[in-house]
């Protein structure tokens, strides 16, 4: 079993920053990764992006690209995510996952990503 336990979502008015943080715990594997999925008001669930374990691979979705940045906190199994610029569609829940990473790579193979965490909301507005 893992435990994910997600933090840092707020406020934030259009242009500024926010990081989410994300602690795995538990029975976890060096071929785990850990990523964000975001879910919008009337929206679909909708992957931001993805690191694994070892820090040493990132995938990004193409709407945040060049604008967040994934990390690992090497000392420690914590996870970041670094928004930046952040828009007005940005705001979402955002839901940590930790899971195979090639799980989280392949979205066919979302159906197979098992610890979620609680999820934290993220509003960027004015």
């Amino acid at each position: 079993q893992v435990q994910v336990v997600e933090s840092g979502g707020g406020l934030v008015q259009p242009g500024g920053s926010l990081r989410l943080s994300c602690a795995a715990s538990g029975r976890t594997f060096t071929s785990y990764g850990v990523g964000w999925f975001r879910q919008a008001p009337g929206k679909e669930r909708e992957f931001v992006a993805c690191i694994n374990w070892t820090g040493q691979k990132t995938l990004y979705a193409d709407s945040i690209k060049g604008r967040f940045t994934i990390s690992k906190d090497n000392a420690k199994d914590t996870f970041y995510l670094q928004m930046s610029s952040l828009k007005p569609d940005d705001t979402a829940l955002y839901y940590c996952v930790a899971g195979d990473y090639e799980f989280l790579v392949e979205r066919k193979y979302e159906v197979y990503l098992e610890f979620w965490s609680q999820g934290t909301l993220v509003t960027v507005s004015s």
